[in-house]
């Protein structure tokens, strides 16, 4: 316990390094666009000289590279950054938008454990027959096919032709709160209506953002239960005489470990494809934020932005590190 401790305290002191890194990296890029900011968040070409100068100074515009970016970072930190777009906090807006984002990358994970685990197993059990094919084509095809245009194809088919789902607005949180993630708090809570109205509204966008994972993983599980199956304990199990059974549930407990290290990633992944899966959808979450914040060159909401998918990122994979111990006793820190 007392090693896990010490490897939980590492792991957290490297989140500092890695989310500076990262702002830094997505602050520099915007720093060398050659644009206007000031102009472009004073509304454009007819904004008055004066009220540019007072954005100038208001976001230390005039300074070096260096002092925006602490000037940035430390009221980020603080949380007392204007939006120059909407005028509020912009960790304001983003909590205004983190739980829409939050329960798609959920719906999306869950799309993924549910075609992508069992089509791998029996893609392994089916090793070389016209069922492993038509697995592996579906995979090849998950990986292959853009976001954008399964959206718009699902869209077409759900919504144009047979009226299932709706495209407009987004429903309304339980009347109690408890984690602030609306399909969360109406489980907890009971209140099933809500909890199929977010369903209703998220079911597509999430099968469509979550279906390219599924394709990865259906892959990579069919290679490390084949691998598992293939190895001398299970022959050792089959001289026994254990039934398949029995030793199948034995080679999936330790095809697990690199299964883990590909949904940790899978789950951070997932954030960084909604901003087109939310503007196909029309979902007001963070990804459509940024997508409206590039566009209006508000670096500030970008900045932002990247710090929170960066830390979900970071939170993510020290989880799968920690999953690691529970699932293999060999594992340990």
């Amino acid at each position: 316990m007392a090693n896990l401790r010490k490897f939980l305290i590492r792991r957290l002191l490297t989140f500092i390094p890695t989310l500076i890194g990262v702002t830094l990296i997505v602050f520099l890029i915007a720093y060398v666009i050659p644009a206007d900011v000031a102009r472009a968040w004073a509304g454009g070409e007819k904004a008055s000289q004066a009220y540019m100068e007072q954005i100038r100074r208001q976001y230390h515009l005039d300074e070096p590279w260096y002092d925006q970016y602490w000037f940035l970072i430390s009221g980020l930190a603080r949380n007392n950054i204007v939006d120059p777009r909407t005028s509020n906090y912009v960790f304001d807006d983003i909590s205004e938008r983190f739980p829409i984002t939050f329960e798609l990358a959920l719906v999306a994970f869950f799309f993924i454990l549910i075609i992508g685990i069992p089509l791998g197993i029996i893609s392994a059990l089916k090793r070389n027959t016209w069922v492993d094919t038509v697995i592996r084509f579906f995979a090849l095809t998950g990986v292959s096919m853009p976001v954008f245009w399964l959206g718009y194809l699902l869209i077409y088919v759900f919504f144009v032709e047979v009226h299932w789902i709706t495209l407009a607005g987004f429903p309304a949180p339980p009347e109690h709160q408890i984690t602030h993630i609306p399909m969360i708090d109406a489980l907890l809570t009971g209140d099933f209506d809500t909890l199929s109205q977010h369903i209703h509204r998220l079911w597509l966008p999430g099968f469509t953002l979550g279906f390219m994972g599924a394709g990865v993983l259906a892959r990579f599980v069919r290679n490390s239960f084949l691998e598992a199956i293939g190895s001398d304990y299970v022959g050792f199990l089959k001289a026994k005489g254990v039934p398949k059974r029995g030793i199948y549930r034995h080679a999936l407990k330790n095809a697990m470990v690199p299964i883990v290290t590909v949904l940790g990633l899978q789950f951070g992944g997932l954030l960084g494809g909604t901003p087109i899966t939310e503007t196909v959808f029309g979902l007001p979450g963070m990804g459509s934020y940024v997508i409206e914040s590039i566009r209006n060159l508000d670096f500030p909401a970008v900045v932002a932005i990247t710090m929170v998918f960066a830390l979900i990122f970071l939170i993510t994979n020290l989880v799968v590190d920690i999953l690691y111990a529970l699932i293999d006793p060999r594992v340990r820190y």
